[in-house]
């Protein structure tokens, strides 16, 4: 099996991750209930995940970096814990599902939106971000990159221009966090919110935001904390105000693994692999004969080791079979959760089949996937 839908979800992880999750199922307790060992070290792991990850991202404080159980609850404990009816909210037709729903559950609350028109190639215009703001307009959320292209959306532009404004800036990094530079305080993110299954190479249900000081998020849920038990409400100290109930220890376990494996390797060196890889298919399968290609490759750009393409008229879905069944290779076909940018493509009934690299692919599954394209192309015209 060659497998080529990392942007859904990495399944080639480092050997450490499965390691710690092994390790810590037989060693954790639980964190913050109780001062026996075996809590103990359940915080102690989980603190030093919270330092890792905020160092990761350019934070200051570990105590601001939440855990979750993925990007959606991320956004969805962002979206409505900072909004209220009356706001004006800015975002973009690169979205995934999990910001466009808490989007539209806050609009039929009484939120604004608006949703900016996309520039070239399905790219992040920011003349049409900067023409959105308005009075009462509070905040801009968008996404690091699309998770359908793979176009990066340039954050430090973007923070400039939510500051210059007076506006909070809400990012989604799903598809970046791990394999692309982030520095919240250089890009003045407000609230950056990730998964950790995706390009940071830890287990599924794991996840998180990163909130900076001077922002005020309501919780989402409330519950147990192990502190302050007597309150009835959550407390105000982080993380336990955006924290309720027993953490994913042992999945926050490997992701700690995960992440010391990137800080190892070199964040650089992972996205540079990626690249090259993305990039020798792109410009292999771009001169097959059928082929559509969707996206922004400029060659100065950054972007997501994604590639998304058509096979001539031919429904997506049964492309991506072909692929499976065929030549053994997983991709990922449809709608992929944004709506927008297949308006945009005009995709909406064919969708798109979107091959996504990882650093454990190598080129020679990079070639066998040009094969398989190339021979299904072929058959696809006869």
């Amino acid at each position: 099996m060659i497998y080529l839908d990392n942007a859904a979800t990495t399944m080639q992880k480092p050997e450490a991750v499965a390691e710690a999750v092994v390790a810590a199922m037989g060693s954790m307790g639980n964190s913050g209930r109780g001062a026996g060992s075996a809590a103990l070290q359940a915080s102690r792991i989980i603190y030093n995940a919270r330092i890792h990850l905020t160092r990761l991202f350019g934070g200051t404080d570990p105590s601001r970096l939440i855990f979750t159980g993925n990007s959606t609850e991320s956004l969805n404990l962002a979206i409505h814990g900072l909004f209220v009816p009356g706001d004006h909210v800015i975002t973009t037709e690169l979205e995934h599902n999990s910001v466009l729903r808490p989007l539209y559950a806050q609009q039929e609350e009484g939120v604004a939106l608006t949703v900016a028109v996309s520039g070239r190639n399905g790219t992040v215009d920011f003349s049409e971000i900067e023409k959105a703001i308005r009075p009462g307009t509070k905040a801009i959320v968008c996404t690091h990159a699309s998770n359908l292209t793979g176009n990066v959306t340039d954050l430090e532009r973007m923070g400039k221009l939510a500051k210059a404004y007076g506006l909070l800036l809400v990012v989604d990094a799903s598809q970046t966090a791990g394999v692309l530079d982030i520095d919240v305080e250089k890009m003045q993110i407000d609230v950056l919110c990730f998964t950790g299954h995706k390009s940071l190479m830890g287990p599924q249900g794991t996840g998180g935001l990163y909130v900076r000081q001077g922002i005020s998020v309501q919780p989402w849920k409330s519950g147990g904390t192990g502190v302050y038990s007597f309150l009835k409400k959550q407390p105000e100290e982080y993380p336990e105000h955006l924290e309720a109930g027993t953490l994913n220890g042992h999945g926050i376990a490997g992701l700690l693994a995960a992440v010391q494996e990137i800080e190892r390797i070199g964040q650089r060196q992972i996205y540079e692999k990626e690249h090259r890889l993305m990039t020798l298919f792109y410009e292999a399968v771009r001169q097959i004969s059928g082929v559509k290609i969707y996206g922004d490759f400029l060659e100065e750009n950054v972007r997501c080791p994604i590639v998304a393409l058509n096979i001539g008229n031919e429904d997506s879905s049964q492309i991506s079979d072909w692929l499976q069944e065929e030549y053994g290779i997983i991709t990922r076909a449809g709608a992929h959760c944004a709506p927008l940018m297949h308006a945009y493509f005009h995709t909406e009934k064919q969708g798109m089949v979107r091959f996504s690299f990882s650093y454990y692919n190598t080129e020679e599954e990079v070639s066998a996937a040009v094969e398989a394209v190339r021979r299904i192309a072929e058959e696809v015209q006869v």
